[in-house]
């Protein structure tokens, strides 16, 4: 067997594992980056809600009782 050949498989076969090593990790990153974002997302959205009241709705009178059915 050449002695080219087998260092071009060796070197082959090392980049290949370093390969999915890297794809493994970055992908591990890339989880733990949504994880956080939706956790800041969600602070964001509960914080936003408790500032913000609900008006109450009405209940007599003709506007925001009367669904309009011509649309």
């Amino acid at each position: 067997m050449d002695v080219a050949l087998s260092n071009s498989i060796v070197a082959t076969a090392t980049s290949l594992a370093s390969a999915q090593t890297s794809d493994a990790l970055n992908m591990a990153v890339l989880k733990k980056a949504l994880d956080v974002q939706a956790s800041s997302a969600a602070t964001m959205i509960d914080a936003m809600q408790q500032s913000m009241p609900q008006p109450a709705l009405a209940t007599s009178g003709t506007q925001g009782t009367q669904p309009n059915t011509f649309a």
